[in-house]
């Protein structure tokens, strides 16, 4: 699976050279050029790993660190200049996860990356395998609490609008045919029940969505089922 990054700095030509490095290793990139475009990104896209510079305008690195780490444990790789020990030390405490000097040498920007992103991985499987949850963009649910909140504000499902969900997030990237999920979720054999798993995703789709006509999570496969993307 390709992994999204977010660069962030308020120059275009530092962004743009990493956008063209990281590119080549297939990686697809989200650019920001102060922290708050960040933060905006942050919250709609599915972001794996931020490269961040400390110095920029309306909102600095320091600043977004702060921000960002009450709600994301996504991996921060600090972009810093070389006299800048006390930055440094500062967005650690933060909540950085690492930094690298300008200017840089590409391909230890590049190793870095995939060592944050090998460790990130590692401890999202550990915390789904550990805890049963499920995280994804703003959704999260645990099968243990059966709690589902929407940017940190809870939802209230069914129990079988939970069981969908549920079954969508576990195949997170896969589709899911609809005699599939009716077998799956109400225990039975599918005898034309299209409309039962409709009508379901349906408001499902009200609880979860800002807009059900235009699904950010539930994805409809015409002709097949349903997925949520990864």
């Amino acid at each position: 699976m390709d992994k999204n990054i977010l660069i962030i700095d308020d120059e275009i030509e530092i962004r743009n050279l990493i956008e063209i490095y990281l590119k080549s290793e297939n990686y697809n990139i989200f650019q920001a050029e102060n922290g708050k475009q960040g933060l905006d990104i942050l919250k709609k896209e599915d972001i794996d790993l931020i490269i961040l510079d400390l110095m920029m305008p309306e909102m600095n690195g320091t600043d977004f660190c702060i921000a960002a780490r009450k709600k994301y444990d996504t991996p921060i790789i600090m972009l810093t200049a070389k006299d800048q020990d006390l930055d440094i030390i500062l967005g650690l405490n933060l909540g950085a996860d690492d930094y690298i000097t300008k200017p840089f040498n590409p391909l230890e920007l590049i190793a870095r990356i995939k060592s944050q992103l090998r460790r990130s991985d590692f401890n999202k499987a550990k915390k789904t395998k550990d805890k049963n949850e499920y995280i994804h963009k703003g959704l999260y649910l645990n099968t243990i609490t059966r709690e589902v909140k929407i940017n940190n504000e809870e939802v209230t499902l069914t129990p079988t609008e939970f069981e969908i969900l549920k079954l969508l997030l576990i195949n997170k990237g896969n589709v899911m045919r609809m005699d599939k999920i009716y077998e799956e979720v109400w225990g039975n054999d599918f005898m034309d029940s299209k409309n039962t798993v409709m009508v379901h995703i349906r408001k499902l789709r009200e609880k979860i969505e800002l807009d059900p006509k235009n699904p950010d999570f539930i994805k409809t496969i015409w002709g097949v089922g349903y997925k949520i993307e990864k």
